[in-house]
């Protein structure tokens, strides 16, 4: 039986909020008991929306917190505002889980991992694209050692997407906005940790950004594994899915995976000749138990995690090794020279 719910505040009304809001829908393991944003009719727009309308609601969070006291917050603002609300948050001895990316920098993500760790509070980032059935599938028979040791990791991400809005403008927009997700499932997949990357960007012709929306990443990885990664958001035609392919490759065979419900893997058969003989292995495709899917698989992990007192999966203190992987990029294009990274 569920013990009682984790009572939370949610920090930042914007269009990203209604993904939370619908993955706790209905879900008796956490309670949300207020409502903050800088603009009073944002919070109106999604208290309307969401049935939330008899909330409270705050445009200053420090208040919010001084009168309701609750156990946690969730953190949906702009990258800008995650490091003042979690420090705020943290004050008030709330656990924090928040929106990706952990920070707008690697200075303040480190900032906040050490005022979690002092204030002894989770302080969590959501990465919902851990939480699906074929990634997690993928990593249970990675980890279970059929195809053998992993040496590479390739992800390719070809997508053409028309914005409008901040995103044609954003600088570094594919690395900053978009990689993060493919970076962390790497790690996921590969259980290995960055250690250097050289990265190429550009704008190519026909690009309807203002900065470079094309990149191309080799990242040296622990263990002796090389993962790279090529992009684009101005890709026209033949689009991958959002989640790229990808092609794992080990000492003893392959797997590839198109982002979607196509998984295939070879293993060696027999060997003797010019080519191996190879033979089909089936990858079963199944949710942990107990595991949800996308936003809620995450934000219900964070609540349990607070009840029990346990380390949820997206802890900062471990995923800022997946945001160490975006700045390394970016300093790496800015400066055309391999950067090693450090967490």
């Amino acid at each position: 039986m569920e013990s009682t719910p984790v009572r939370a505040v949610l920090v930042g009304c914007g269009g990203i909020s209604g993904a939370w809001l619908k993955a706790i829908q209905g879900e008796t393991g956490i309670a949300l008991v207020g409502l903050v944003d800088i603009s009073e009719a944002n919070i109106a727009k999604v208290a309307a929306a969401h049935g939330l309308t008899s909330l409270p609601r705050e445009t200053d969070l420090g208040a919010m917190l001084a009168r309701l006291r609750p156990d946690a917050v969730l953190n949906c603002t702009v990258p800008e505002a995650h490091l003042p609300v979690t420090l705020t948050a943290l004050e008030y001895g709330c656990h924090v889980l928040g929106e990706k990316p952990l920070a707008d920098t690697l200075e303040h993500a480190r900032t906040m991992v050490d005022a979690a760790d002092r204030a002894k509070r989770i302080f969590a980032v959501i990465q919902n694209r851990r939480y699906q059935a074929q990634i997690r599938s993928i990593r249970a028979f990675l980890a279970g050692g059929a195809i053998g040791r992993i040496t590479s990791v390739n992800a390719d991400f070809y997508i053409g997407a028309h914005f409008g809005g901040f995103r044609d403008r954003m600088q570094h927009v594919l690395l900053l906005d978009m990689a993060i997700h493919s970076f962390d499932q790497c790690r996921l997949l590969s259980g290995a940790d960055p250690r250097a990357v050289y990265c190429h960007e550009w704008n190519p012709a026909g690009s309807w950004y203002d900065h470079d929306a094309c990149a191309q990443c080799i990242f040296e990885m622990s263990h002796g594994i090389v993962f790279n990664y090529r992009g684009s958001w101005c890709c026209e035609g033949l689009n991958t899915s959002w989640e790229c392919d990808w092609r794992i490759v080990g000492e003893k065979g392959c797997l590839t995976w198109n982002g979607g419900d196509l998984i295939r893997a070879q293993t060696v058969a027999g060997t003797g000749s010019f080519f191996s003989e190879m033979a089909g292995v089936e990858v079963p495709v199944a949710m942990p138990e107990g595991m949800f899917t996308g936003h809620k698989g995450c934000i219900m992990e964070f609540a349990r995690c607070v009840r029990d007192g346990t380390t949820p999966e997206t802890a900062a203190a471990d995923n800022i090794r997946s945001l160490a992987m975006v700045f390394g990029a970016i300093d790496s294009a800015t400066d055309r020279r391999r950067v090693e990274i450090r967490a």
